[in-house]
């Protein structure tokens, strides 16, 4: 059965608008964390939310607020980190990683049945994600984008030129706080639909296919998100097609859409030998 014969589903169809809104919103913050180098930050970021995830299931609290609590935690520590210098804000950050993510581990093994809920945690479960979430998803998601938005040019000048901004009169501590916060709040709203683990995914393959195709931040942005929403209704109609677990058959078409574009653009440099190379258009 396939997904058009589904979606008569309630079920179904809270899992496609959340796999759109979800892939989109990775998407377009995607663009910021490739743009600043931060992957293995937003690896150790949804680690890190783990252990809030995990006490707020134990407490009977709200996920949301328990995976936030612990994700921004982890975003002053290292914007604290890197701005005094104190220590490597990489070593920092993997020494987070690897701490955070035992403690969770830690904690959901002394539940019972903490070997399902590890699981469901690890890489969500996005046929089970109800009205809130998806009204969760939508509110966040218009926060985030339209807060980046607004200081658009500003976060792309202080990545480009963080001395440049600072001489400018911007504060780069604060870009960069944003920016980190956008990612810990896309990371913690993207948990129920894929976990802490594949929402890494997300949140770089989209970006980096789109780098692919165009030079300026802006429409990087704009192509990232709708790359993000395409994976979304792809794996959410593989999963339906086939019965194979939803967030992971996402992840995989992102990655599927990154290996074509790259064939693609391999086939046609082939073609075209004096085609210009990829910049950074700060001029937005």
């Amino acid at each position: 059965m396939n997904l058009l014969h589904q979606l008569h589903s309630p079920l179904m169809r809270r899992a496609l608008l959340e796999a759109i809104l979800v892939g989109s919103l990775c998407g377009a913050v995607g663009a910021h964390v490739l743009l600043r180098r931060l992957p293995f930050f937003t690896l150790a970021l949804s680690h890190a939310t783990f252990p809030g995830v995990v006490l707020a299931s134990i407490a009977g609290a709200s996920l949301y607020l328990g995976g936030a609590g612990a994700a921004l935690g982890l975003v002053l520590a290292v914007a604290v980190v890197g701005s005094a210098r104190r220590l490597d804000a990489s070593a920092a950050t993997g020494v987070a990683l690897s701490g955070a993510f035992g403690l969770g581990v830690l904690l959901q093994s002394a539940q019972p049945g903490g070997s399902k809920d590890l699981a469901a945690f690890l890489v969500g479960d996005i046929f089970t994600v109800s009205g809130k979430d998806l009204l969760t998803t939508a509110i966040v998601g218009a926060f985030v984008v339209g807060g980046l938005a607004l200081v658009h040019k500003e976060i792309v000048f202080g990545a480009f030129d963080p001395d440049g901004a600072a001489a400018a009169g911007y504060s780069t501590f604060l870009l960069d706080l944003a920016v980190l916060c956008a990612v810990a709040l896309t990371v913690v709203t993207s948990i129920p639909a894929v976990g802490t683990i594949l929402v890494v995914s997300l949140l770089v393959t989209p970006p980096l296919t789109a780098r692919l195709w165009v030079e300026r931040v802006g429409p990087m942005m704009g192509l990232s998100a709708s790359l993000g929403a395409a994976a979304g209704i792809g794996g959410i109609a593989a999963s339906a097609q086939w019965g194979i677990a939803g967030g992971a058959a996402i992840t995989l078409v992102a990655t599927a859409l990154l290996v074509v574009s790259g064939v693609g653009l391999s086939i046609r440099a082939a073609t075209l030998p004096h085609r210009p190379s990829f910049s950074w258009d700060t001029e937005e």
